[in-house]
């Protein structure tokens, strides 16, 4: 009780008084000790509550239920506190406790629904709804479950669903604040601004009621300070509400059909079964709960049923319940619905500024924990210790925010529209708290969620299909090449092989050749990758003997003369071992083709122990020359004039090329760099910065060999290097082709012949070797298209969430997209618009709030062909509002957050502005859906 009430330093003097009890009693010692460990937990002693529990864990007669108990309190304490490690290694040791939470007691409904919270927490929405579903399966189903299977739906961009599944949450706990919140975001997101009302209006009831049935003092006056923050947010909407809704017109016949049933039809209608008998069974449950005495458990939690009566919801299946106060509900709601029968549906652009709520919150304040619901995690389990989740924890850590979707993002999602203006959108803004500074805007559309590496497609495939074969044209004259079939031809396919396009335009290639080269420019830098050499389907580590995935390679710099003179020894070396080779090779396959590109060993395919001694004799080690660039118009004019003779979407500058609207250089992508072979130089497997496609044209003399997984299976192509402990952005890695088969991934190979041109569309996975030695050229382009943008835009939000820089400076690039093109291509035109809204909100609120900290704005502009800025941290793009340190000599910039931790009141801090808001605004309004006469012609 005294925990329960705040009075720690007095509980743990009890409990350890209880320690020293030898009477009979009805606690165990061991659970005396569970009780002190998550005294602790509630007091932030995180690693004294973490040994506390792993003390408990290596007692030998400790039982199932208390074991249960721990690792469920060990896994959720991972998951949410940032001082146990790194966040990575936190989530898989959370996921492992509370698998073992599972294992001890398979029927803790409990455990599964917080393992959906974590799996939630890394965007494994499957999973995390597969344990909300086991979860609901046992007999602890309660409304926080449903709520949290809400917000995955609503992430999902199912309304419907999560609809459905708030208003199971509302019906088992009609108090359920978060649910109810929830569900008014869903609605306002619809635009059904009166069933929205009536969901924030049951939401701040529930608040009203909780301050006033708190009679403890201690517990009365955090409440108090919590609720006042929520409910003032709260109250601000539905007061703007209320102003919107007397002013709208009456509702016609006619007006735009809903996307979503109204609350008093959703209230009503009939649910799935599963959801109607859980309700069923909960709710005969639920009198017991709250009687029933445990000398385990804590107080119970309050059920304020009394007060229904105050809520306006309707309450038609109330009447499972067959209690009297619901009949009083239900007639006060058909008087709100009376009172509200004359309210259109219109949703005015205007800002929610919704705030969070705790039902027993540490003394933080509630506007800093939005989305903390989880305290009431216990309340509808007779079984479970109450008080034995640290709501603290809960509530001061980000990971626990997922099942409230307020904040920053609900403020989009609900008001923010493509459709405003710049003067609606800043008159928006300025209703934005400017307390707490703005968060890292997203550029994605509302409501997505943060994106993760996707599910491979479901069907299973034939070994056939698992080698599909390679998009191939044969080009023979000038008019095949500029046909606009062959573009659509490229973009229809994963990855495509465009042969005989040399000949076919006359390209004279011997440009690029490293003779030509080296007369040129000898002194040009070349980048180089000393790598061992491996059969071309093969990666071995010899000094395990087995296939691996990584694949190591070492870096230095030389020049064109040098590495050609290398190139040309290595073509001369191999003519006079030809024959020795070959006799000291037999028994061992494949190794003249070998290579490497990050790995230190390899080996064939016969007796590895065999193997493993030849190639530590033979083992061969070869320089790749690459990242040679080709940018410099005055050293490059002859090659870089020959390659204008490309068709317009393949060219390197084109107005139908999105990297040719950056603006300034980004070296590789919108400008030509060229590689330098030997046989068995390999680029590792790797998607394109951002996931733009590419053009790859063999130089020759020789081939390479390309392996390449279609975009729809990077997820799984990720999920293997996670396997193989490589990171799929930071890592340098190999396929196992038998392990891409044994997990259903498809894999196109085929051979690049000299004056071939790879198309590597967006997203496509791949890695490729040299066969013979040859040089190549490479850059990237972006075909207009909605779906080009999009990958981009997902890309560039992943690697936020993975701290790797997106060198395609995406925000920076849109803005110029808007200013440069017309856009008739309506989806293009909505993922284009919605970054340009997400940003200029975001710069606007930053501004505001940057002023509130009494921090002078300086215009500072930008210069011609000047780059894209990063912070100098955390390497996000800085659009726009720029941050650096007052005294410091060489400035570096930073974004707002990385500002902030070297000073959170700014001073000191410089903060300038690279564009007038009023040029902003200009731009943003004046992109517009661009509409074509007739036919138009399709990018």
């Amino acid at each position: 009780m005294l925990k329960h009430c705040g009075e720690f330093h007095i509980a743990l003097k009890h409990l350890q008084l209880a320690l020293l009890y030898t009477y009979p009693s009805t606690f165990s010692e061991l659970q005396v000790k569970f009780q002190i460990a998550h005294l602790y937990e509630v007091q932030n002693k995180h690693k004294a509550a973490k040994d506390g529990y792993e003390f408990l864990l290596n007692e030998k007669n400790i039982s199932l239920e208390l074991k249960a108990d721990v690792y469920r309190q060990l896994g959720w304490m991972y998951h949410c506190v940032e001082c146990l490690g790194e966040k990575k290694e936190r989530e898989a040791n959370a996921l492992n406790f509370l698998q073992k939470s599972i294992e001890a007691d398979p029927k803790s409904g409990q455990s599964l629904y917080l393992l959906g919270r974590c799996y939630a927490g890394i965007n494994k929405v499957h999973d995390a709804f597969l344990a909300y579903r086991n979860s609901v399966e046992k007999s602890e189903g309660n409304a926080d479950t449903w709520c949290s299977i809400g917000v995955l739906y609503q992430q999902q961009n199912q309304p419907t669903d999560a609809l459905q599944a708030y208003i199971c949450a509302v019906q088992l706990d009609k108090d359920h604040k978060a649910a109810w919140t929830n569900l008014g975001i869903l609605y306002e997101s619809c635009g059904q601004l009166r069933d929205a009302y009536a969901c924030y209006l049951n939401a701040t009831k529930q608040i009203s009621f909780q301050k006033s049935s708190l009679i403890r003092k201690k517990q009365a006056i955090r409440m108090k300070k919590d609720t006042i923050g929520l409910s003032k947010g709260l109250s601000q909407r539905i007061t703007f509400l209320e102003g919107q809704l007397s002013q709208a017109p009456l509702p016609s016949i006619t007006s735009k059909r809903r996307q979503l049933c109204s609350i008093e039809e959703a209230w009503n209608l009939p649910i799935s079964l599963e959801m109607n008998s859980r309700q069923q069974q909960t709710a005969q449950m639920l009198p017991r709960q709250v009687t029933k005495q445990s000398p385990v458990q804590g107080p119970p939690p309050p059920y304020p049923h009394s007060q229904l009566s105050q809520s306006p919801i309707p309450s038609k299946r109330i009447k499972e319940d067959g209690t009297g106060q619901q009949e009083v509900t239900q007639n006060n709601s058909q008087t709100s619905a009376q009172n509200l029968i004359n309210i259109s549906e219109s949703l005015n652009q205007r800002n929610f500024n919704a705030m969070p709520e705790s039902n027993k919150s540490s003394e933080q304040s509630v506007l800093d924990t939005f989305d903390d619901i989880s305290n009431d995690i216990y309340k509808q389990n007779e079984s479970i210790k109450l008080e034995r989740l640290s709501h603290d924890a809960l509530s001061n850590n980000e990971d626990s925010r997922h099942d409230y979707i307020g904040g920053d993002n609900a403020d989009l999602s609900t008001t923010f529209k493509i459709q405003m203006d710049s003067k609606q959108l800043m008159a928006a803004v300025k209703l934005l708290p400017i307390d707490e500074p703005p968060v890292h805007c997203t550029i994605l559309q509302v409501n997505a969620p943060p994106p993760s590496p996707p599910d491979c497609p479901p069907q299973k495939l034939t070994r056939d299909q698992l080698l599909p074969p390679t998009p191939s044209v044969h080009l023979e004259n000038k008019k095949n090449a500029f046909s606009p079939q062959l573009q659509e031809f490229c973009l229809k396919h994963p990855i495509a092989v465009v042969r005989g396009l040399a000949g076919a335009l006359k390209l004279d290639l011997g440009l690029f050749s490293t003779k030509t080269l080296v007369e040129a420019n000898p002194d040009h830098s070349v980048e180089v990758r000393t790598q061992v050499h491996q059969s071309p389907d093969e990666n071995w580590d010899t000094s395990q003997g087995k296939r691996v995935w990584a694949c190591i390679s070492h870096r230095s710099h030389t020049t064109i003369a040098k590495y050609a003179q290398y190139q040309a020894s290595s073509f001369q070396d191999s003519l006079k071992l030809i024959l020795p080779q070959d006799e000291s090779d037999k028994g061992f396959p494949g190794s003249q083709a070998m290579s490497d590109s990050d790995s230190k060993d390899s080996v064939s395919n016969s007796n590895i122990v065999l193997k493993r001694k030849k190639h530590k004799i033979n083992s061969k080690m070869l320089r790749f020359g690459t990242n040679v660039d080709l940018s410099d118009e005055k050293k490059w004019k002859p090659q870089l004039t020959e390659l204008q003779k490309l068709p317009a979407f393949a060219r390197v500058i084109s107005a139908a090329n999105m990297l040719s609207h950056v603006g300034h250089v980004i070296l590789g992508m919108n400008t030509v760099q060229l590689y330098m072979k030997v046989p068995g130089s390999r680029t590792p497997g790797h998607q394109e910065n951002n996931n733009f496609c590419s053009i790859n044209i063999n130089i020759g003399p020789g081939d390479c060999e390309w392996f390449a997984v279609p975009d729809a299976y990077w997820g799984g192509v990720h999920n293997l290097c996670e396997k193989n402990n490589i990171s799929y952005l930071h890592g340098s890695w190999w396929p196992v082709l038998e392990d891409l088969y044994k997990e259903n991934i498809p894999v196109y190979r085929f051979i690049q012949k000299p004056g071939d041109l790879v198309w590597v569309n967006a997203g496509c996975v791949h890695w490729v070797q040299s066969i013979g030695w040859c040089n190549n050229i490479a850059w990237n382009v972006g075909p207009l298209t909605a779906r080009q943008y999009s990958l981009a835009i997902e890309r560039y939000e992943w690697n936020k969430v993975q701290a790797f820089k997106s060198i395609v400076p995406m925000v920076h690039l849109s803005w110029n997209l808007a200013r440069n093109i017309k856009v008739s291509d309506t989806k293009l035109f909505e993922l284009i618009k919605m970054c340009l809204l997400q940003t200029l909100k975001n710069v606007l609120h930053i501004q505001e709030y940057v002023k509130s900290k009494g921090v002078e704005i300086r215009f500072n502009g930008r210069g011609k062909n000047e780059a894209s800025h990063y912070c100098g941290q955390c390497e996000v793009e800085v659009f726009n509002v720029l941050f650096i340190k007052e005294q410091e000599k060489r400035h570096v910039v930073h974004c707002l957050s990385c500002a902030l931790k070297l000073s959170p009141s700014l001073q000191g801090i410089v903060c300038l502005e690279e564009y007038r808001l009023s040029e902003l605004q200009r731009v943003y309004d004046s992109f517009t859906l661009h509409r074509t006469q007739g036919l138009a012609y399709t990018q």
